[in-house]
């Protein structure tokens, strides 16, 4: 099938390097802009613009698909159909309509619970038990399309977002190969009930809160694995958590409980969270016996109530 791919981040690249592989004649590939990020500011090219690149597939990255002549670009590729997986750029309603069979979209929920940017987070956060992946007919809406292909997968205790990502990715990946040559086949609307939002994670949303359960805080860290990244300070000490579990202990939200080589044990709202894996500002992810190493930490000390806000 002749295709136009947009797509900006991993998630995306697994998709269109399964695309290919399956034989699908990617003429265009749609991406965003290239943008600097890091602590130096380079400039990078997006997982899905190095990957097409190296393909000789043809890249295009307009900031916007609204304006007559990046969609003139994309009418000229005479597609029979666009696969969209985080593109991170609006659809607008000539694109939409431009393909044969119209724009499929690889979403990693199962609509129309968690429509929009964070759908793994936010899955994580809420403490689902199970999530899944969409590939749906793309309408005006926002994930509101209808629904050719779904396949429910379930959501470990310990998964970060990292974890489940990159499992999504692949039977992302997977099942929009499927539809693909399946094509046409019916779509399924979606229920007018169960509808939630995902809204893109803000740094702002990392700090860790003790007031809150200890069982929120674990789940806040795990969806925030690898970014932005759970934060809380002590002592003047901007601190990230990368790993953490749930704990015996009880006391005034934010105190130490215990320091030792199992890790930082706080008092939350309700419970304690013992904190594994730990990074100084500027320094490495250390286990929390390497971190207390260099670091005196001392029982009964107390950590912010509400962390750093950004």
């Amino acid at each position: 099938m002749r295709l136009v791919f947009a797509g900006t981040p991993e998630f995306a690249a697994l998709a269109l390097r399964a695309v290919v592989a399956a034989g699908h004649e990617v003429v265009l590939v749609l991406t965003q802009p290239d943008r600097a990020s890091g602590r130096g500011m380079a400039v990078h090219s997006s997982p899905v613009k190095q990957l097409a690149s190296a393909a000789g597939i043809e890249v295009f990255q307009p900031p916007t698909l609204k304006d007559a002549s990046s969609q003139g670009r994309i009418r000229a590729a005479a597609a029979e159909a666009v696969v969209v997986a985080a593109y991170g750029l609006i659809l607008p309603q000539a694109v939409l309509d431009m393909p044969r069979f119209g724009c499929l979209n690889i979403h990693a929920s199962l609509l129309p619970r968690w429509r929009g940017a964070a759908p793994v987070q936010r899955a994580i956060l809420a403490g689902d038990t199970e999530t899944g992946v969409c590939i749906m007919q793309m309408d005006a809406g926002l994930d509101s399309g209808p629904v050719l292909l779904s396949e429910r997968q379930s959501i470990a205790l310990d998964d970060t977002a990292s974890s489940l990502h990159n499992r999504l990715a692949e039977q992302g990946a997977r099942l929009i190969v499927d539809v693909l040559a399946r094509l046409p086949m019916p779509a399924c609307p979606q229920s007018a009930s169960g509808v939630s939002y995902a809204a893109k994670v803000s740094k702002a949303e990392a700090a860790l809160d003790w007031r809150l359960p200890a069982a929120q805080l674990e789940r806040q860290v795990r969806a925030f694995n690898p970014f932005p990244g759970a934060t809380f300070s002590l002592a003047g000490n901007f601190l990230k958590v990368w790993r953490a579990e749930l704990a015996a202990g009880s006391g005034p939200p934010g105190e130490i409980l215990a320091a030792d080589r199992s890790g930082l044990t706080v008092a939350c709202g309700q419970g304690a969270l013992r904190l594994t894996e730990i990074q100084r500002a500027g320094g490495k992810r250390l286990s929390a016996g390497q971190f207390l190493f260099g670091t005196s930490v001392r029982q009964g000390a107390r950590c912010c109530l509400t962390g750093p806000s950004t």
